[in-house]
């Protein structure tokens, strides 16, 4: 017998091209659990998630009131899916962080300084693009 080689057990594992694989539909709806247990979780620790929340929430009733593009409403949306995806991203770090390590130090509080930056990051890109849109529309320019 000859030894299969890694396409081959890659394609006999995934199936063949031609045939879809099948969802299953139960572990497609257990992963959404998880994801939603924390997603609440982060909520109801975190105060900085709740204040980029309060903000989108706020900024996202402004753009209808000032009532922009789709293309407008949309870059907002993402610009806000991408400060609270870091913001999660940061908690995660965090937490993973302080239970390994429950001991300060310095290297542990500069990779969390590091994460943080990056929500700072997202968050003053998101307040740029945010500035740009209304300032549009406040301002009425083409």
């Amino acid at each position: 017998m000859t030894p299969r080689s890694d396409a081959e057990f890659e394609a006999e594992r995934i199936g063949s091209p031609g045939r879809a694989r099948r969802v299953d539909v139960r572990r497609t709806l257990y992963s959404f659990r998880h994801a939603g247990r924390g997603f609440a979780w982060a909520l109801s620790s975190q105060a900085n998630l709740r204040v980029h929340l309060l903000i989108a929430f706020v900024v996202l009733v402004a753009a209808l009131f000032f009532r922009f593009t789709a293309i407008e409403f949309v870059g907002l949306v993402l610009c806000f899916a991408v400060v609270i995806a870091a913001e999660l991203i940061n908690t995660t770090l965090e937490v993973l962080i302080d239970y390994a390590w429950p001991e300060h130090h310095p290297m542990i509080g500069r990779a969390k300084d590091v994460a943080a930056a990056a929500v700072l990051v997202a968050a003053g890109a998101a307040a740029l693009v945010g500035a740009l849109l209304f300032a549009r529309h406040v301002f009425h320019l083409s």
